[in-house]
């Protein structure tokens, strides 16, 4: 589906997402404000008329949550249901054994503080105090929950009327949907822009999705950028002649989408010893046991970005990344001069992002099962996913994990690393060889594991979300992938560098590779905010700098691009720019990459709140 496909919501979407904007609002001054909190998230769903339990919200606020956006809430919103006044009058005629429409405070307090999610006597006293309306130790629950129906769709209503009654909040972008403005005659576009004028409108006409300020002279229209499958097959870097005589240097690696939606990976230290030319390539690693079915995360995209390695992640210099494409290599030939390099990997996040909480579904694989002796084993599709998931953290590509490379793994597990005292002990209980653990190994260690907890796969599947499954067993949050150094006239060296050593580093290069490579070009009307758009073989990505003292809201609508997707999962959204800042906007790429795609983007900054 193009942008254009899927720009117009519908009347019942508009009204969804009118709501949502409402109760977002009744919480937080702004769309952009993240939510920080469990308790905020429970706060905002309450405000839209929801009851959520602390088991619905830890599905979506996990140990590993930082923070939730308005879409993640959107979300969220659309799973659950809204209290209904039948569901509450059947969980009190529950309560109400003698059915005389009424219960004692005496069984309302047993219900609630022994049942279910147990409350406190003080929030059973606080219930009763508002509820027992006739003062006799007895609550009419048919009144409590009309109350109870009516007062949440008061606050709905008042929070929706707030709403519309403020220009500036409607003025913001929430999310992927835009607010629609209300409609004007045509009369007033033709004065207001009589150079654009030329459509018509019709009373009944819907009026654009897209604000009046991103039609407006303040606004930075992009020049439509189409991009044909033809036109980056003659780019094409050949690989170089006696390739397989060069001196070469191998490592695998992972991405993985975070809870926030960012993506994260190991990064590389790469050592040449002496000047010499190089050809440099990154691919989504196969793990498909089907050769005529491939992985499918095999369409995502890659690159590398090599940054010299000075004294400080300032003093650091981009020196090349990957452009160019070989079916799904993407590589990078010339010659680097003797030294130490970071190595970077990339994706856009265009075709691997953060899955629906829908994808944890109340079906999920069996992971252990007991055998005809009683005995706990590891049941076959398990087995398989462990074995791929033992290919990607083998970095070096061995066949053995060594300690280095099973604590990047714990660490992305649990948090925690594994000491040398510690390895002395798996060598003891494990396989082993040249202390390091086989595969059969980690199977033994991950069935003990589930053996220490009688069988209760929680902890397996705390391991499995980590690196990337869901509940079928599905690698739906992680692209594994393989990079090569070749050197013609030395043996490079590459090591992994941990986690968290620079998603800032590759932040910076990820800037500097777009600034390099295209001007700058100003919003109207706002001399100290630019765009830059780079256009790439494959990819498009935009760069907004904000010299201004003052920190800028820039509305982009991306709704005339045609077989485009972006990084960001939306038609139209907001970013807000800190004062003196850079900051990297979106990435595109085609959705179907052997058709012709066009990239067509509107950038408005928005008034301040």
């Amino acid at each position: 589906m193009s942008f254009q496909e899927s720009s117009r919501p519908s009347d019942e979407e508009e009204a969804f997402y009118m709501q949502c904007r409402a109760a977002y609002l009744a919480v937080f001054r702004s769309s952009l404000t993240n939510i920080t909190s469990k308790q905020q998230l429970c706060r905002v769903l309450q405000q839209a008329g929801r009851n959520p339990s602390q088991a619905s919200l830890s599905e979506y606020w996990t140990n590993r949550t930082l923070k939730l956006n308005f879409d993640d809430f959107c979300e969220i919103l659309k799973h659950e249901k809204k209290t209904e006044e039948a569901e509450l009058m059947k969980a009190f005629k529950k309560m109400d054994v003698n059915g005389d429409g009424y219960i004692l405070y005496e069984e309302l307090e047993k219900a609630l503080t022994t049942k279910g999610e147990k409350m406190t006597a003080e929030e059973v006293n606080a219930i009763f105090s508002l509820a027992d309306f006739n003062k006799d130790g007895k609550l009419d629950y048919t009144q409590f929950c009309r109350l109870f129906v009516s007062t949440v769709e008061q606050c709905q209503t008042a929070a929706v009327e707030k709403l519309e009654a403020d220009t500036k909040l409607k003025r913001q972008n929430f999310g992927s949907q835009s607010y629609s403005p209300p409609k004007a005659s045509a009369s007033s576009l033709e004065a207001a822009h009589p150079a654009e004028s030329g459509l018509t409108l019709k009373k009944d006409s819907r009026s654009s999705s897209r604000p009046p300020s991103a039609r407006s002279r303040r606004s930075s229209l992009s020049n439509p950028v189409t991009m044909t499958p033809s036109s980056t097959k003659a780019s094409k870097i050949p690989e170089p002649p006696g390739l397989q005589e060069w001196h070469q240097s191998c490592m695998k690696g992972c991405f993985f989408v975070e809870d926030d939606g960012s993506i994260s990976s190991l990064q590389y230290q790469l050592h040449v010893p002496h000047t010499t030319s190089v050809y440099l390539t990154i691919q989504p690693l196969s793990l498909s046991h089907r050769p005529d079915k491939p992985s499918s995360w095999m369409t995502v995209d890659t690159a590398l970005f090599l940054m010299s390695a000075g004294e400080t992640k300032e003093d650091s210099v981009l020196v090349c990344f990957t452009e160019s494409k070989d079916k799904e290599r993407y590589v990078w030939k010339g010659e680097l001069n003797a030294g130490t390099y970071h190595l970077l990997p990339f994706t856009s996040g265009c075709r691997l992002k953060k899955q629906s909480k829908k994808s944890f579904s109340n079906r999920s694989v069996e992971l252990v099962y007991r055998t005809d002796t009683e005995e706990l084993d590891l049941t076959r599709e398990f087995r398989e996913v462990l074995s791929d998931i033992f290919e990607v953290i083998d970095l070096d590509g061995n066949g053995l994990l060594s300690l280095e490379e099973y604590n990047f793994f714990e660490l992305r597990t649990s948090g925690e690393k594994c000491d040398k005292e510690a390895w002395t002990v798996c060598k003891e209980n494990f396989d082993m060889r040249k202390n390091q653990l086989t595969r059969q190994g980690f199977m033994e260690l991950n069935l003990m594991e589930a053996t220490e907890k009688d069988g209760d796969p929680a902890d397996l599947w705390v391991t499995l979300e980590a690196m990337g499954y869901n509940q079928m067993l599905e690698l739906v949050e992680a692209c594994p992938f393989q990079i090569d150094v070749y050197c013609e006239d030395a043996q490079p060296s590459l090591q992994p560098l941990s986690m968290d050593s620079g998603p800032k580093l590759l932040n910076q290069a990820l800037q500097k590779s777009i600034t390099a490579r295209t001007g700058a070009k100003a919003l109207r009307g706002h001399d100290s905010v630019f765009v830059y758009t780079y256009r790439g073989e494959h990819r498009i990505s935009s760069l907004l700098a904000n010299k201004t003292n003052q920190r800028v809201t820039v509305h982009v609508n991306n709704e005339q691009s045609r077989n485009c997707c972006s990084s960001r999962g939306m038609t139209v959204f907001a970013v807000e720019v800190p004062a003196r800042t850079k900051m990297v906007c979106q990435h595109v790429l085609p959705i179907n990459e052997k058709q012709d795609w066009t990239y067509s983007c509107v950038e408005t900054i928005l008034p301040n709140t």
